[in-house]
């Protein structure tokens, strides 16, 4: 992959949410809301992120017998690529490099490559951007193998398909503009204009949190990044990760206030294969335990987060895991 860089602001890593189990930040959705696949990530080139390159050379390899007979495993072993719905315009989490556009790179895009080397052995991935609110869909009719998209795991989502994880925590946050000084605190919402991601779990708890807000929803995260930068809405609440990676690239908007929810990422599956998922999770506790977790998490989120990298989440920890 090429290797691109923004100028970095370090953001502190947040104690209250960090020190014990995971960043803070909201698994919600997609920030593109395109259909078309993307290869990225194939045999040829570099593979990851700047520096991963002996991660991905010593990246585990299932074992022959985990490849089950008729399993979704054998069936992406013989496709020979790993379908993945993820974001193309995700910065450290699933960015597409405009002039390149096969180059894809960020958190959960290399752990999507991570997982097709242990099943392919090589990094044969092909991405299909979801909205928000497809990825349960292209789950259930096999348009895609696996979705790493910022995807919260939730009891109501679980009776649709299945999750692996919790890979990462992750929480809510408050972006405003550079220059606001009005808000400072959830409280501060009340009586603005909040703009939040559709389908994401902003549309119901600023609400909660701020009843007399006004919440305008934006389909994509640069829509709603670019709503707040033009003065269409006084905050944005998302995911803090998101956030962070927004205010890293954008002198224009700061981080008005720390994760105030805490919200668990997973890998969602097709739903009733129990198989794959016992097979994801059982890759996830290796990259886990190896320490090839932690990398991947350095060189993309821990760009612009002070501190070591975190403790993932214990997985199946959360309802719906």
């Amino acid at each position: 992959m090429s290797d691109i860089r923004l100028p970095r602001r370090r953001f502190p890593l947040i104690t209250a949410v960090l020190a014990t189990a995971s960043v803070a930040v909201a698994g919600c959705g997609s920030s593109d809301s395109s259909s078309d696949a993307v290869p990225g990530g194939g045999g040829g080139g570099d593979t990851a992120s700047s520096g991963l390159d002996a991660v991905y050379e010593d990246a585990p390899v299932a074992d022959d017998e985990l490849i089950l007979p008729e399993s979704t495993m054998a069936e992406i072993k013989e496709r020979g690529v790993l379908r993945v719905a993820a974001a193309l315009d995700a910065p450290l989490l699933s960015q597409q490099d405009p002039s390149s556009p096969e180059d894809v790179e960020g958190f959960d895009i290399d752990l999507a490559k991570m997982l097709a080397i242990y099943i392919l052995g090589e990094p044969n991935i092909e991405i299909v951007p979801p909205a928000s609110e497809t990825r349960e869909a292209l789950l259930q009719n096999g348009t895609v193998d696996v979705v790493f998209n910022t995807y919260t795991i939730t009891e109501e989502r679980a009776e649709q398909i299945n999750f692996a994880g919790p890979y990462f925590t992750s929480g809510l946050a408050v972006a405003v503009a550079a220059d606001n000084e009005d808000i400072s605190s959830i409280e501060d919402l009340d009586g603005k204009n909040v703009i939040v991601g559709a389908n994401t779990p902003a549309v119901t708890a600023v609400p909660e949190v701020a009843p007399g807000a006004e919440v305008t929803s934006f389909a994509t995260d640069p829509q709603a990044v670019q709503a707040l930068v033009q003065g269409r809405g006084d905050a944005y609440v998302q995911d803090y990760t998101l956030l962070l990676a927004a205010a890293d690239a954008n002198d224009d908007i700061k981080i008005a206030v720390q994760p105030f929810t805490e919200e668990p990422y997973g890998i969602g599956l097709p739903p009733e294969d129990p198989e794959f998922k016992d097979f994801v999770n059982t890759w996830l506790e290796e990259i886990e335990d190896d320490g090839s977790w932690a990398e991947i998490w350095e060189a993309t989120l821990g760009t612009v987060v002070e501190g070591d990298a975190p403790t993932p989440p214990e997985i199946g920890s959360v309802p719906g895991s």
